[in-house]
Parts: C-alpha cells; sequence; structure tokens
C-alpha cells in the first residue's frame, strides 16, 4: 500500500472535434460510419465479466432507416437479474477494498480510450443506433463522457480530501465508504454520456452497479460496456442487462441488496420506481439512495429588450438539436409583442434552411426522432394543435414513417397560456410560442413559472440588466439550470452541473461532487491519543 497523497491529473473539458470537410476526423468517422452500418452485431447481457445470453432478442435499428437491422441483443429477466446482483455482491469487497488511485486509473484510461482509439467506434454508434449527426454525437458520446470521466475522478479526490477539525489530543478523520449493495442504474436513449456516467459514478466511489440501458440504446451502450473491460474494470463492478422496463425493474427494485436508484427517464417511471421502493423500505440492508433527472418543458423567455438574433439563434438551435430529445431542449418560448414580427420573419426564415435526413449525410441538420412510439406521440400533439381554434401551426407539422421516423421542425403559435403543448412535455422538434403584450411582463412570468410541472432549464434573454435580474428573480424555482443570453441546451462538466427541481428530478447535479457524494457513505473516526482513565468528571469534586 502507497503512503503517498496521489494528486490526481487536472481536468481539462475535451475539444470538440469539427468534422470539417476535408479535415482527417471526417474521414474517419465516415469510414467508421460504412463499417459499423454494415455489421450485425449481436449483443450479449455482460453479468459479472461473463457474456450471456437468453436467447431472447431485441433488434436494433436506425431511427432514419428502420428496415436496417444493426444488431440484436439479448434481454433479460428477473433471474439475470439476480445473477447481476450476485455478481456485484462477490465483486464488492475487492473493489472498495482497491486503492482510490486504482479506481482513480481505470476511469482515467476509458477517457484516454474514448478521446483516443474508440472515439469513432462510440460515435459511430450513437449517430447510426439513435440518430445524431455528427455534432451532436461528437459532443455527447465523445467529449461528455470524457468529461464526466476526468473531472469525476477530480472530484473523488476532492471529496476524500475534506476533512474535520481536531481538538488538541484528538485527530479526527472520514473516510468515505462504498455503499453497502448495487445501485441500479437506468440510462436513456437520448444521451450517450448519461449512459455512460450513471453507472460508473456509483463505481468510481466503489459502490457495484447494475446496468439497464434503453432498448434503443444498446449499441452504443455495449460498446461502453467492452470500452470499460479494456480499461481494466473488474469482473461484476458494472453489470450490463438490457431488457424490458419492468422485467428488469420491478426485480432490481425489490432485491434486499438494492443500495441506490441512479436514473434518467421518465417521470412516471421514476415517481413508480420511488413508490416501490417505500413499499419495500423494511426490506433493504439500508435506505437506497434515489437519484433521478426525468425531463423537462423548457421556456426560452425574451423581454423586449433582446438581442433578436441572438435570440432566434438560439431558439432553432435550442428547440430542434437532436430533434428535440434533450431533457433540457426549449419547447416554449415567450416573446414580446413588439418583438414578434421581425422574430417570427427570422425564425421561419433559418428553419427553412434546415435539412433533415440521415445521419450519414452531414448536410442534414435534424434527423429521426428514435422510435414509432415516439413518432405517434410527437405526431399525436401536431395533430392536435392542427385541429385546435387557439393555435396555429406556422411551419413545419409534415410527419413521415415511410423510411425513418421522420418529423419536421414545427412552431405552434399559441394565444392560450395553457395549451397543451406550451404545458405537456413532447419531447421533439416542436416549439409552442405564446406572444404576451410588452406591459404584462410580470403576468407573463407568473404564467411561464406555472404552466409546467417541471424545473429543469430555462433560458432568458435581456440586454436591459434591471429587467434581467428581476425575471431571474421571478424565475428562481422555475429551473435547475438558468441561462441568461443563451439557448437552454449544453451544460458542460465542470462548467454548469446539470439537474433540475419540481417534476424534472432530485437536482443531485451530475458532472459536480454533489452527484459523487450520493454514492458513498461516510465514516467518521476519531483518535484519542491519551485518553482519560479516570470516569469522573472535575465537577463532580467535593467544595
Amino acid at each position: 500500500m502507497s503512503n503517498a497523497s496521489f494528486v490526481v491529473p487536472a481536468p481539462l473539458n475535451e475539444p470538440v472535434r469539427a468534422y470539417a470537410p476535408g479535415s482527417s476526423e471526417r474521414s474517419s468517422i465516415k469510414a467508421a460510419l460504412e463499417r459499423m452500418a454494415g455489421e450485425t452485431v449481436e449483443i450479449p447481457m455482460i453479468i459479472g465479466g461473463k457474456e450471456v445470453r437468453s436467447g431472447k432478442l431485441g433488434e436494433v435499428r436506425m431511427p432514419h432507416d428502420h428496415g436496417h437491422v444493426l444488431g440484436t441483443f439479448h434481454q433479460g429477466d428477473a433471474s439475470h437479474v439476480d445473477a447481476a446482483a450476485k455478481a456485484a455482491k462477490a465483486a464488492e469487497r475487492d473493489w472498495q477494498e482497491m486503492p482510490w488511485e486504482h479506481r482513480a486509473s481505470i476511469f482515467l484510461k476509458a477517457a484516454e480510450l474514448l478521446a483516443g482509439p474508440w472515439r469513432d467506434r462510440i460515435n459511430a454508434s450513437t449517430m447510426l443506433g439513435q440518430s445524431k449527426n455528427v455534432f451532436q454525437a461528437e459532443i455527447d458520446s465523445a467529449c461528455e463522457l470524457i468529461d464526466f470521466w476526468r473531472f469525476n475522478v477530480h472530484y473523488m479526490r476532492e471529496l476524500y480530501a475534506e476533512q474535520p477539525e481536531s481538538a488538541p489530543g484528538i485527530w479526527n478523520r472520514i473516510e468515505q465508504r462504498g455503499l453497502e449493495g448495487f445501485v441500479f442504474a437506468v440510462t436513456p436513449f437520448n444521451f450517450t454520456s448519461i449512459a455512460g456516467n450513471l453507472p460508473t459514478a456509483p463505481a468510481m466511489m466503489g459502490t457495484t452497479s447494475i446496468w439497464k440501458p434503453a432498448s434503443t440504446a444498446v449499441l452504443s451502450g455495449y460498446w461502453i460496456m467492452k470500452l470499460l473491460e479494456e480499461a481494466g474494470l473488474p469482473a461484476g463492478v458494472v453489470n450490463f442487462v438490457p431488457g424490458p422496463g419492468r422485467a428488469i425493474g420491478d426485480p432490481a427494485i425489490a432485491h434486499p441488496d438494492l443500495a441506490g436508484v441512479h436514473f434518467t427517464g421518465s417521470t412516471g417511471v421514476f415517481q413508480g420506481m420511488w413508490k416501490a421502493i417505500g413499499a419495500n423500505i423494511d426490506k433493504y440492508k439500508c435506505y437506497p439512495r434515489i437519484v433521478g433527472e426525468t425531463g423537462g418543458k423548457d421556456f426560452i423567455f425574451a423581454h423586449p429588450s433582446a438581442d433578436v438574433e441572438a435570440l432566434v439563434a438560439a431558439t432553432v438551435r435550442g428547440a430542434f438539436e437532436y430533434q428535440g430529445q434533450k431533457c433540457s431542449a426549449a419547447s416554449r418560448a415567450y416573446i414580446p409583442e413588439s418583438m414578434w414580427p421581425e422574430f417570427r420573419d427570422r425564425l421561419m426564415a433559418q428553419i427553412s434552411q434546415i435539412r433533415m435526413g440521415d445521419v450519414r449525410d452531414f448536410s442534414n441538420f435534424v434527423n429521426a426522432v428514435i422510435d414509432e412510439n415516439a413518432f405517434r406521440t410527437i405526431s399525436g400533439y401536431i395533430d392536435y394543435a392542427r385541429e385546435a381554434s387557439d393555435a396555429d401551426i406556422l411551419c413545419g407539422g409534415e410527419c413521415d414513417r415511410s423510411k425513418g421516423w421522420f418529423i419536421q421542425p414545427t412552431v405552434i403559435k399559441t394565444s392560450n397560456p395553457t395549451f397543451k403543448t406550451i404545458c405537456e412535455e413532447i419531447f421533439g422538434p416542436v416549439l409552442t410560442v405564446s406572444v404576451y403584450a410588452d406591459g404584462e411582463l410580470d403576468e407573463t412570468l407568473t404564467a411561464c413559472d406555472t404552466a409546467s410541472p417541471y424545473a429543469l432549464t430555462g433560458a432568458i434573454f435581456s440586454q436591459d440588466r434591471y429587467a434581467a435580474v428581476h425575471m431571474a428573480r421571478r424565475l428562481t424555482h422555475s429551473a435547475g439550470n438558468f441561462y441568461i443570453n443563451d439557448k437552454p441546451t449544453g451544460a458542460v462538466v465542470g462548467q454548469q452541473p446539470f439537474g433540475g427541481g419540481r417534476a424534472s428530478g432530485t437536482n443531485d447535479k451530475a458532472g459536480s461532487k454533489l452527484n459523487l457524494l450520493r454514492w458513498c457513505s461516510a465514516r467518521t473516526i476519531k483518535e484519542t491519543f491519551v485518553p482519560p482513565t479516570d470516569w469522573r468528571y472535575p465537577f463532580l469534586g467535593a467544595e
């Protein structure tokens, strides 16, 4: 055992590659896309370091070309969850007793592998399997996941370094232990970086995990798992168990060794898991930690003094990047009446230039939504707006499922501050605009704050600093990530820790040490150098 006090490498955000025409990275990712599109991968579960095949297969299809099967994956059930829990338990002691710097080294190596030889494979699998364009894949499945692994190591070291004061003759210490039991990590389709972070953040702190990826993101999840194996992650520390939500989730939540839930997904599913944990609370070895991020109904709110050009650019990017399938995507905008004509004309002009199609054509800004269920849900909202008397579709609204799950960027204008598409999460390329009278700023701020149960991200635009201060104060609890003169998407690890309140989640801020603190349990140690030898205190003495 080394007696050195180690300092980890200073974390730096991974530079985002531009993939400009003629660049080497563009040629490299194009080759990876062609190669992987020509493969059909059989994806096993990975439990205790071993590949497990159930024979019950799901398919991995390109959302933008849903007739193209990229692979099949073996789906688990309660027996596989039980096996994964046993594997996590078997790995627990050795993993927790491994010196922290060696745990750190595994994830630092994983970051370097992703930054280098694994970058194209992870990016291409995200592009093909989740229909992300090259830039959206690069900032997500490469840069953000690299940042998670580098910065989390840095935050882990900071947590270990935080120590209490000691009185004379006493040495007080705190050690952060891994949790007893496994963390159930449930990850979404829309961010490969989240999929990689949710099972590994607990693992970094010494806690084993069972990872259930979204069935629509199994391909990229599998390659992350193989990358972690190459980085040296021991068997059983992270166990990869794809499968239907209830088939995996119900037995995982009911297991007595459940130590926590690390979740990103729908509000309904998360609330159901929380209820099930409450119902099972007397069966667990310890009280499970519950951490979740569950979506948003994110806003852009413009003051009459806003820079219209910047506002329009932020609206297009914030609403339509990755087809609006970001928890942080702008899905409602509040525009002052005096600005509306110019804003509308500029917005329509920019949207008209957007191309939509296959991710392998780099001229496409918008690609397909994730699957048929999403297509039906989003198109249903558009149909509702089309039939409503208090709403108009200003652009887009066309949906085509013949080859891929394509939905045009759509802008709806409504005169109803509680219109369905103003209040409900859609998770697609649909923006609803409410135009307000310039003199009704406060009333409209109230409408913005109360229209939705969510509070994840929001943005205000104002060149008037007094107005910005006023708006920020009125919207204090409306967003856990709040932006001034910028789009409400694109949080960067180490710069804008991510998470929201209200129905958006527990706000445990992924990308900060606040999140890591949830995956360890402190032990306070008091050592007295010269302990008393008489039980009597001085006050007991005779006068």
